[in-house]
C-alpha cells in the first residue's frame, strides 16, 4: 500500500509503499512518469527546501536523496534496523570500528560514519564480536550455536565452527598470538578453540558457570582469562593448564568485565547497578561504587593507561569515571534505547556506544 505522499513545486506528486517503490506521478492524472525502487518499505518523504531533491527513509534504516530531475536514488545514510550488539575498535587505530547485529555485521569509517561493508547472515542474531590482533578477520558470536570468522575487506567467510554452543554462542575473544578462540555459550560453558590455518579443533571445555556466559576479556600474556556470567559469578581461569584460579561471587547478573591495563585488579558491571573492584589474585572485592540509579550496567571498556574507564546500560547514559577516585567525571546522554556495549577507542579521540534501539553513537573523548 501507499505509506507515504508528497507534492513537489511543481504540482507533481511522489508516492511511496510498503514494497519499497517511489513514483513520480503527473499531478493532473496521477500518471505514473517514473519510478525507482529502495530498499525497504518506504516510512517518509521530505522536500530539500526550495531545491530540486527530496529525501526517502525506509523501515531498513535507510535515507536517500533523489534528484527530481534525473529521478535517481542515492543512498546517503545507513544504519542497523535492530537492537545493535557489540562495537569493537582494531589494534591501534581509530579510523574504523565495527558492529554487530540481527542479521549482519558492519564496518564502519569513523570520520565520515560511513558504512564501508556489509556482512549479511539472514534471521540469525549475532551476539558478540572481536578482531585478531592482527586485524586479519572478524571473529563473531551468533545465537544459531556458530561461531563465523570473516575477513575484514571483501566480508567473504573464512571459516564457520558449526555447533559450537548448544544455546547459541553468547560471548567471544581472541588470544593475541592468534592461535585461539575463546567462546561463552547460553549453557554457560566455555570453550577454548585451536585455531589452525586450515583447521579449528576444540581444545577444552571449561564447565563451572550455570547460566550464560555474558563478557569474556583476555590476559595480555594469553594465559589467563576472565568469564563474566548471568549466573553471578566472574571466573578467572587458567587457559594453559585449564583450571578455575579465582571465582568472583556477587548477588547480581554479571553483564561486562575489564582487566586493568596492569591487570592487578578487574572491573565489573551488572543487573545490581554497582560497579565492583576485585582483586585477581586471590578474587576479593576492594570496593563497590553505584554506578547506575536506574536500570543493569551493560558494558564498560577501560582506558589503555587505566586512568579511566566508561560504562553505560538500561539508564540510557555513556558515563566516564575516574579509575582511582571512583567518581564520575562526564556523563553523556544520547540514547533513545538500553546501551548494550561501549568502546574507548585507541588513542582515546572517541567513545563509541550501541544501543538496543538500532543506535551507534561517536562520542568526543573529554580533555
Amino acid at each position: 500500500g501507499v505509506t507515504a505522499l508528497l507534492v513537489l513545486k511543481t504540482g507533481d506528486l511522489v508516492v511511496g509503499t510498503g514494497r519499497g517503490i517511489v513514483a513520480l506521478c503527473k499531478g493532473s492524472t496521477y500518471k505514473v512518469i517514473k519510478k525507482i525502487q529502495v530498499q525497504g518499505a518506504v516510512t517518509s518523504l521530505t522536500c530539500r527546501g526550495q531545491g530540486p531533491q527530496f529525501f526517502v527513509g525506509t523501515n531498513e534504516c535507510q535515507i536517500y536523496r533523489v534528484n527530481c530531475t534525473a529521478f535517481k536514488e542515492e543512498l546517503i545514510a545507513a544504519c542497523h534496523n535492530e537492537a545493535v550488539h557489540d562495537i569493537v575498535f582494531p589494534l591501534g587505530t581509530s579510523d574504523l570500528f565495527v558492529t554487530c547485529s540481527k542479521n549482519d555485521i558492519r564496518v564502519w569509517h569513523t570520520l565520515e560514519s560511513r558504512e564501508l561493508l556489509r556482512i549479511i547472515v539472514p534471521n540469525v542474531t549475532c551476539h558478540a564480536i572481536d578482531l585478531m590482533g592482527d586485524g586479519t578477520s572478524i571473529i563473531s558470536a551468533w545465537d544459531d550455536g556458530k561461531i563465523r570468522v570473516f575477513l575484514p575487506e571483501s566480508g567473504r567467510l573464512l571459516f564457520a565452527i558449526n555447533y559450537a554452543h548448544s544455546l547459541g554462542v553468547t560471548a567471544i575473544a581472541a588470544t593475541s598470538d592468534h592461535k585461539r578462540i575463546i567462546s561463552g555459550g547460553g549453557e554457560g560453558q566455555v570453550r577454548i578453540w585451536e585455531i589452525g590455518e586450515k583447521t579449528q579443533k576444540l581444545g577444552e571445555v571449561l564447565k563451572e558457570h550455570v547460566s550464560a556466559v555474558s563478557c569474556i576479556k583476555i590476559k595480555k600474556n594469553d594465559q589467563e582469562c576472565v568469564t563474566a556470567s548471568l549466573d553471578g559469578t566472574c571466573i578467572i581461569w587458567d587457559i594453559v593448564r585449564f583450571v578455575r584460579k579465582q571465582m568472583i561471587l556477587a548477588k547480581t547478573m554479571f553483564k561486562c568485565v575489564c582487566y586493568h591495563p596492569e591487570e592487578y585488579q578487574l572491573i565489573t558491571g551488572g543487573t545490581d547497578r554497582q560497579i565492583g573492584y576485585w582483586e585477581v589474585f586471590d578474587g576479593s572485592a576492594v570496593r563497590e561504587v553505584e554506578g547506575s540509579a536506574s536500570g543493569s550496567i551493560n558494558g564498560m571498556d577501560i582506558t589503555s593507561d587505566g586512568s579511566c574507564f566508561v560504562t553505560g546500560g538500561d539508564d540510557q547514559l555513556v558515563k566516564l569515571w575516574d579509575y582511582n577516585e571512583g567518581v564520575m567525571t562526564h556523563i553523556g546522554a544520547g540514547h533513545g534505547g538500553n546501551i548494550a556495549r561501549l568502546k574507548i577507542c585507541p588513542g582515546k579521540k572517541y567513545i563509541g556506544s550501541v544501543s538496543t534501539d538500532g543506535a551507534i553513537l561517536l562520542w568526543r573523548y573529554p580533555g
